[in-house]
């Protein structure tokens, strides 16, 4: 792996951080807040496919264990694209640009991590839960950040299925296999993510042109991902429904599923239709990007609420 590294009067002018300061530098690396929506869609997975709590243990390690291998997978991450974390506004605060942590100290922290990762979820679950972590952190790492993400406007699409693997992961480790409803549940993940990332590049797309990031939000017309987002966003839904159907979805989860669906592809219509007009906002486009982080924590929290409730919308 390699990338430009900062330049020497950054690294010479470097915060003289403490303990918690590095700490916090560290933790940065790992970009938590990505963490926390991974972990969103882990814990819901494990109770449907348990019909119920699983042992706590086992919930206690597949969420570390997925947290620390979406962490690994991050820190590598940013390890990777420091040279354009410090051209991009939305990233110049990253600690590889700023000089908290070095190269060498980033790149040490990720392999141990992501080692670590893999022990958590091997031990504590079993070796298909912590294979299915090293296909994530290769996902992200290698076929998002290392191949796709400078080369294609197409990146976040094929990319995003790293973000599906939380749920992988997580009825692997109840099961000790990957079954249909599994399937579904990545596939909701993989159709969602277009809608909400590319929203998201619209708003920062003089941050990716400057960077050379060929994002469809940045590289693309609004009324050209408009278009892509109604598309996705319709498809996210239809697949959303099949759990009724193939995964003995209840009541609870059926109605969500329906209500939020309604909701969310009312959000995308409207980013469409003022797209097309030529009249969207950077405030408009990140309204569908908080909606879709709304929709997709309503609708595993309904998962997660399901199986308690025992009133199967088909016999």
């Amino acid at each position: 792996m390699s990338a430009t590294d900062a330049p020497t009067a950054i690294l010479a002018n470097a915060p003289k951080l403490g303990f918690s300061g590095k700490l916090k530098a560290y933790v940065a690396l790992t970009k938590p807040r990505v963490i926390e929506l991974l972990l969103v869609t882990t814990l819901p997975t494990m109770i449907f496919a348990a019909r119920g709590l699983p042992d706590i243990w086992l919930m206690v390690a597949t969420m570390v264990g997925g947290a620390f291998a979406a962490g690994s997978a991050g820190s590598f991450n940013c390890y990777i694209d420091r040279d354009i974390d410090k051209v991009m506004h939305r990233t110049e605060n990253r600690p590889l640009v700023t000089g908290a942590v070095t190269p060498r100290e980033a790149l040490i922290f990720s392999w141990g991590l992501g080692i670590a990762a893999i022990a958590i979820l091997y031990f504590g679950a079993n070796l298909l839960a912590a294979a299915l972590g090293v296909v994530a952190i290769f996902l992200y790492v290698v076929v998002y950040t290392l191949i796709l993400k400078r080369r294609t406007a197409q990146n976040i699409v094929w990319g995003g299925a790293a973000g599906c693997m939380p749920v992988f992961i997580a009825w692997a480790a109840v099961t000790n296999q990957v079954q249909w409803p599994a399937v579904i549940l990545f596939m909701v993940i993989f159709l969602w993510t277009p809608p909400h990332y590319w929203p998201l590049s619209m708003k920062y797309s003089d941050d990716y042109n400057a960077a050379h990031v060929p994002m469809l939000g940045a590289v693309a017309g609004g009324k050209i991902v408009s278009v892509q987002v109604v598309l996705y966003t319709w498809a996210m839904v239809v697949c959303s429904l099949l759990l009724i159907p193939l995964g003995r979805a209840g009541i609870i989860y059926s109605v969500v599923a329906v209500a939020a669906g309604i909701w969310f592809l009312t959000e995308a219509h409207k980013l469409h239709r003022t797209a097309q007009r030529g009249t969207l906002t950077s405030k408009g486009s990140m309204k569908v990007f908080h909606g879709s982080i709304s929709y997709l924590t309503v609708l595993f929290l309904a998962l997660a609420v399901d199986p308690f409730v025992g009133l199967p919308l088909l016999g």
